[in-house]
């Protein structure tokens, strides 16, 4: 079934203490909002100004229980949207990202992701960020820094976002792939590479790495996520 690109998006940003930097994210949206997009900002229990501070640039805020998995579900539940587009709190759409993706749903796919570009100083990161877009071409399996988008009916078709607390994007793209394979656009969000410079690149790399390696041999998610923090 092709998808008109009139339909109607909803761009659900899980939140947890971002408010350094979450009127930035959402005032970047504002053309997307303008074209009709929806944000909905769904909060896990912040301990700072978060919810205040995007009360004046999103559709709605509302609070949600602590997990991303959780808060992604919760903004999807509000039933906005012919389609859903999951945004990290730390990552910026490529401009007119919602044209690009509803011409992808309109060639057939029913699901995707953007590439990604890490911002930060380590040039390594440069590197990682080809080989998670090369990857995930490969795989057909998307992470969440390259911001998931999906329809609405085929995001219910699968169950939504599994309850774990870590690796809930590689779950989902898991059980979206059976039903068709990823639109990969060659347009890039920009995710912060915070997490990289406080860890050390090389070291991030193998954690990552080797949780994943340890997922696919069927660790549970909670075990993963206790050793990921």
């Amino acid at each position: 079934m092709s998808t008109p690109l009139s339909c109607s998006l909803c761009i659900v940003v899980p939140v947890l203490n971002e408010a350094q930097g979450i009127e930035a994210l959402l005032q970047s949206l504002a053309p997307l909002r303008q074209r009709g997009a929806r944000v909905v900002v769904v909060d896990g229990g912040s301990q700072d100004d978060t919810r205040a501070l995007a009360q004046a640039h999103a559709d709605a805020v509302i609070e949600g229980p602590c997990g991303r998995a959780l808060q992604m579900n919760a903004g999807a539940a509000l039933g906005w949207g012919e389609v859903l587009l999951f945004l990290h709190a730390d990552t910026t759409l490529p401009e007119r990202a919602d044209v690009h993706l509803l011409q992808a749903l309109s060639r057939g796919h029913v699901w995707g992701r953007f590439d990604v570009r890490i911002a930060g100083r380590p040039w390594m990161l440069a590197v990682v960020a080809r080989l998670m877009n090369w990857r995930s071409r490969w795989t057909g399996i998307a992470t969440g820094d390259q911001a998931i988008f999906v329809r609405r009916d085929v995001f219910a078709q699968v169950g939504g976002f599994a309850l774990q607390p870590l690796m809930e994007d590689i779950d989902l793209s898991q059980r979206l792939r059976a039903v068709g394979p990823a639109a990969c656009l060659r347009q890039r969000v920009v995710t912060s590479g915070r997490r990289w410079e406080q860890r050390g690149v090389w070291r991030t790399i193998l954690l990552m790495w080797r949780l994943r390696w340890r997922y696919w041999r069927g660790e549970s998610a909670h075990t993963l996520a206790r050793d990921y923090r």
